[in-house]
């Protein structure tokens, strides 16, 4: 599914418009409503999707380089995580008045999706009307749960991934702390472990069980369903569950079915075929005397990354107001005949939830052009040319419209006979340089007269790309937006500000990390995927932001320290009533000494033998007192600084 971009013409005769970057980068498709663009050719956001709140993401960054918070930076909004919580409760409570449903909904936020502490206890506020939980993987996210959660009365806590003695223990204890907390047994192993905690602290526990189900998922993570998933038990397993439970007398302790449909599902018809499977365990546990209570469907909801509203893994060909109403339909009408109550219904869609919320901004250092070269009249003059050269020269000046291919080819043939030349000492440095020029500038040519043509020739569909900037931006890849890199998830990126002016050059972006992998060449069209961004001419000296959007889920926490680039500042922005907007928590981003102490280094020792190093110098007259003093003050405050490029001064 790739497509190259169409040439934007500098010359055209129409100014260009805001509505013009609308279109060229489909903010109203993946938008959804929260982000858009203003008349000043700003991006802005809209937390609720209303214009109650408009946000100039501009002018924020602005005021935080006011505030010596610079790029890179993750924005959050934290008006919008509520906005996608009350969309979710709104969603379902419509489908279960249509449906005639006499059950609940429970969202409950998986906070692996975005652990930050901030992130979570936003969550869990905005959550609090509707009741809804949270869902923890590992121990570790369950002590911080467990602490987070003294009012949470009967909102949900779920407790999924592989749970050991102590795990299973910490459960227990919670449940005597007031919590409303299930165990999902994903092996059965787990069971005797529940078991054995229950009696010993004296509790009657709220167990769950995650089934093994034989309906398939879809897209990237399609093998984390079906009979080859890593979690859950087969129905053969399920069914001696059921028999150790009776003989336990506890038969009445199991209350929620649970199964993972896989993740970033963009196939409406995979969710149906799963709900519809689970549906019929539930109703077949219910009948060996189960007193279950809840239906967990998991995660899988999906983001429109790229707005298509399509079958493709990076969109989804579903609305969350149509995955609702199948939801609620499919468990109601088994139910119904069955002549069962209808369950609480529990979803796991933090993607969903945690995608919209969060936006990278960074800035761009520099740029590198290959359409730079020009061809001079004397390097036409040449009489005695090495014959590839020669033959250079011919190609240049033989390109036409009606034989850009065979002008190509013979171009590119012999480019690659003078670079075998000069590695065989044939060819000196100059003629190679002249050799470069020729070729690049009658690549130039070609591709500006092959975007007049109705259909470029295929052979020369990649020329726009190949000849396309490197834009150097300040982030790192494998720390802000690791999907991109591992798994070539597509986000939408797009410039910040000058959207009120035509982007009249195409780039691929590279960030500051010493990896040929650090740099994103796949970016969000109207049909499939552009392997290069329009972005406007960068001017040395001025500030050119870029922003990924829809980061929120997953890229904060799948972060690696590649280079020691740590995390970003992160700041959380709220709308004012007045209609504007205001800080409400800056968190910094890491600094040398934390990650050098995170690698194991002594940063008091580094101190000391640069210390060491100074003196020595001082002593050998290669420095000056005044000297080694500034040198020791400067390493010092480069320990305490952002791990990032900083603005001079």
């Amino acid at each position: 599914m790739t497509t190259e971009s169409a040439a934007i013409e500098t010359d055209a005769p129409r100014e260009w418009s805001v509505d013009d970057s609308i279109e060229l980068y489909r903010t109203d498709a993946w938008g959804k409503g929260y982000f858009g663009i203003n008349a000043n050719g700003h991006v802005v956001v809209r937390p609720d999707t209303t214009d109650r709140h408009v946000i100039d993401i501009h002018e924020v960054m602005e005021g935080l380089q006011a505030r010596d918070i610079c790029a890179p930076v993750v924005i959050r909004f934290s008006d919008i995580l509520a906005h996608r919580l009350r969309h979710l409760h709104d969603a379902f409570a419509r489908a279960m008045i249509e449906n005639d449903y006499r059950g609940g909904y429970l969202a409950v936020y998986p906070i692996k999706v975005n652990q930050q502490r901030s992130v979570v206890e936003a969550v869990y506020r905005f959550g609090g009307p509707f009741g809804f939980g949270l869902e923890v993987g590992s121990k570790p996210e369950l002590l911080a749960v467990m602490a987070l959660t003294g009012d949470a009365g009967d909102r949900p806590i779920i407790c999924n991934g592989f749970k050991d003695d102590s795990y299973i223990e910490a459960v227990i204890l919670a449940s005597m702390l007031g919590r409303r907390i299930i165990p999902v047994v994903e092996n059965f192993d787990e069971l005797a472990l529940i078991l054995k905690h229950s009696r010993r602290h004296d509790v009657r526990p709220s167990i769950g069980v995650r089934i093994k189900l034989a309906a398939e998922g879809a897209g990237r993570w399609k093998e984390s369903a079906g009979a080859k998933s890593k979690f859950g038990l087969f129905i053969n397993e399920i069914v001696e569950l059921m028999e150790v439970l009776a003989g336990a007398g506890m038969q009445d302790c199991l209350e929620l079915v649970h199964c993972h449909p896989g993740s970033q599902l963009h196939d409406i018809r995979r969710i149906k075929d799963t709900v519809s499977e689970l549906a019929h365990v539930y109703a077949e546990l219910c009948g060996m005397g189960a007193k279950l209570k809840y239906i967990d469907v998991g995660g899988g909801l999906g983001v429109d990354y790229d707005g298509s509203g399509s079958n493709f893994s990076s969109s989804m060909n579903y609305s969350m107001e149509e995955y609702a109403a199948d939801i609620v339909y499919r468990i109601g009408s088994v139910c119904n005949a069955k002549g069962l109550p209808h369950p609480i219904i529990v979803s796991e869609s933090g993607r969903a939830i945690a995608a919209y919320t969060s936006v990278l901004v960074f800035n761009v250092l520099g740029s590198s052009a290959l359409d730079q070269f020009r061809v001079r009249d004397d390097d036409l003059l040449h009489k005695t040319l090495p014959l590839p050269i020669s033959d250079l020269v011919t190609a240049y000046r033989d390109v036409h419209c009606d034989r850009l291919v065979e002008c190509y080819h013979d171009a590119a043939q012999a480019y690659e006979q003078t670079m075998q030349g000069f590695g065989l000492g044939f060819i000196d440095l100059r003629q190679r340089a002249l050799a470069e020029r020729l070729f690049w500038a009658t690549c130039v040519r070609i591709r500006d007269l092959a975007g007049d043509l109705d259909e470029v020739p295929s052979e020369l569909e990649g020329l726009r790309a190949l000849l396309s900037d490197i834009y150097f931006c300040n982030f790192s890849i494998f720390q802000s937006l690791p999907d991109s890199w591992a798994i070539d998830q597509l986000f939408p990126i797009m410039p910040l500000h000058r959207l009120d002016e035509r982007p009249c050059r195409e780039a691929v972006l590279v960030d500051i990390t010493c990896d040929s992998d650090g740099q994103i060449d796949h970016f969000v069209a109207e049909q499939g995927i552009r392997r290069t961004l329009s972005v406007h001419p960068y001017v040395t000296g001025e500030d050119y932001y870029l922003a990924a959007f829809l980061v929120g889920a997953y890229q904060e926490t799948l972060g690696d320290l590649h280079n020691l680039f740590g995390d970003t500042h992160v700041v959380h922005i709220r709308g004012d009533d007045d209609g504007g907007w205001r800080i409400e928590e800056v968190v910094q981003g890491d600094t040398a000494t934390e990650l050098l102490e995170y690698m194991q280094f002594n940063v008091e020792r580094l101190l000391t033998q640069l210390e060491q190093d100074c003196e020595h110098a001082m002593r050998e007259g290669r420095m000056s007192l005044e000297q080694g003093r500034a040198l020791r003050r400067f390493y010092a405050s480069e320990l305490r600084g952002y791990t990032y490029l900083e603005p001079e001064g």
